[in-house]
């Protein structure tokens, strides 16, 4: 694993894209590739990019005079595109500065005009951080590390189904067709020809990537029809996150350029194994870029057990931010590809937080529990908040298991219910994360299971209405 560069942290450099030296590199790049429209984006909870489109010289206008400006709510909007009766914001709704963060400035690469995207932070007019923004979130957890002269390195494992197109939310989901006019009917769990069915679509995923510098670095196919999983190289934990926010985005464009759907919901088909977001993380010394998780002689270090016991401890309790939908829990099921509880154990993908054989360099844990549908700024954020727990609190894990971890006790939440209940019983979550960005989370988890309980499933009709 390459070492990192230090992480930022919040402070007066943050407030790139005021007046000022810092708003130059964004005005030239935009004059070197001939810019005509700017996308700026925010992910919202849920991960979605939301923002505004604006052509390039309004946009270099907006910077100037802080006004590329959007609503507060945006950030507290459900997956459903509604808003919690009550919350966290002001009554007034009142506007936040999108700050254009200038290293994520990139080119579109889908579109025929000249386009640029670069992914913003959020700030209030006092020019404080909006706290349930999601790098907001993430910032306020590498600067914990930052404050020990610690760098997480992390590397995400993104897994995705490619699906037929499909316009009635009733009907089931099916494998696209490839090149060979026929679906998948069996799993072909690391089939190179499988993969090869969609040759040209992949084609375009690289191309885009490479254009946006996204530093994928495999592609397999998955355990399941028509899933793939698709590795980024390790890196900075923001740098990392932009990547994947931008990512899930490519491939779902690259997608509907050849009449396939590309979805990262955590169980999209019945019978089928759910996707994750596997998350590798090791810390590092600020100064020499030496991995912390290894002794000299390559044992594991104390620093790298109490990660291990943090994540172990505290991670129950981070599920709305691993696991945020309804559909999540539908994957941590036993057999199923998925772990169901935090045991820890040596190259064993059963348990949650799986230790691959390394040297001491690379030396790492894999937290298995994540699901392709989370944030990653927030499921990052999750991840190294528990493990930074564990390191400070000198937490020690329990043994690691032999042999599967399936036969051991279901310990991660089942429902998304009861992860919002340890949620908010979590003191340290709090203190953490903080006060606002706990209860911002609550309250848009609870509208949108609200509106899940008013949906009558076809499962229900066809068991119950005739038999009940």
């Amino acid at each position: 694993m390459a070492g990192p560069d230090a992480p930022s942290r919040p402070g007066p450099d943050s407030r790139a894209g005021f007046p000022g030296e810092r708003m130059n590199p964004i005005e030239e790049f935009l004059k070197e590739h001939k810019i005509d429209e700017v996308e700026c984006l925010v992910p919202d909870m849920a991960g979605i990019a939301r923002g505004k489109i604006l052509p390039a010289g309004r946009f270099l206008e907006g910077m100037a005079r802080r006004g590329l400006r959007i609503p507060e709510a945006v950030f507290v909007q459900t997956v459903t595109g509604d808003y919690p009766a009550e919350g966290v914001i002001s009554p007034t709704v009142q506007d936040v500065y999108m700050v254009p963060d200038p290293g994520t400035i990139r080119v579109v690469p889908w579109y025929p005009e000249p386009t640029a995207q670069v992914i913003c932070d959020a700030q209030y007019l006092d020019g404080a951080p909006v706290e349930f923004a999601s790098r907001t979130v993430l910032r306020r957890v590498l600067a914990l590390y930052e404050a020990r002269s610690w760098v997480p390195d992390v590397a995400p494992e993104l897994e995705f189904y490619l699906v037929d197109v499909n316009t009635d939310p009733d009907y089931p989901l099916e494998p696209p067709i490839g090149r060979s006019g026929r679906r998948e009917t069996s799993r072909q769990s690391y089939g190179v020809d499988a993969v090869n069915e969609f040759d040209s679509l992949f084609e375009d995923v690289y191309d885009f990537c490479e254009a946006q510098e996204i530093d994928i670095e495999t592609l397999t196919h998955e355990a399941g029809a028509a899933q793939m999983e698709m590795n980024f190289n390790h890196g900075p934990a923001m740098k990392l996150a932009d990547q994947t926010f931008l990512f899930k985005r490519t491939v779902r464009e690259a997608g509907l350029r050849h009449r396939v759907y590309a979805t990262f919901m955590a169980k999209p088909m019945q019978g089928q194994p759910g996707s994750s977001m596997h998350i590798h993380q090791c810390v590092r010394d600020a100064k020499t870029g030496r991995n912390l998780f290894a002794q000299k002689n390559g044992e594991h270090s104390k620093l790298f057990l109490s990660h291990i016991a943090g994540l172990q401890k505290h991670l129950p309790a981070v599920m709305p931010l691993l696991a945020p939908n309804v559909n999540s829990y539908r994957r941590l099921t036993r057999h199923s590809d998925a772990p169901i509880n935090t045991h820890w154990g040596h190259d064993n993908r059963t348990v949650g937080l799986r230790v691959p054989d390394s040297d001491a360099d690379d030396r790492r844990v894999e937290n298995r529990v994540v699901g392709a549908d989370a944030n990653p700024y927030l499921a990052l954020a999750a991840s190294l908040a528990c493990g930074y727990l564990g390191m400070t609190q000198r937490l020690k894990p329990r043994a690691p298991v032999e042999g599967s971890a399936y036969r051991l006790a279901h310990t991660l939440p089942r429902t998304l219910y009861d992860a919002l209940g340890r949620y908010n019983a979590s003191r340290a979550v709090k203190d953490i994360l903080g006060e606002r960005f706990v209860e911002a989370v609550t309250l848009v988890k609870e509208t949108e299971l609200d509106a899940y309980q008013q949906v009558i499933s076809s499962w229900e009709r066809e068991h119950l209405l005739l038999n009940v």
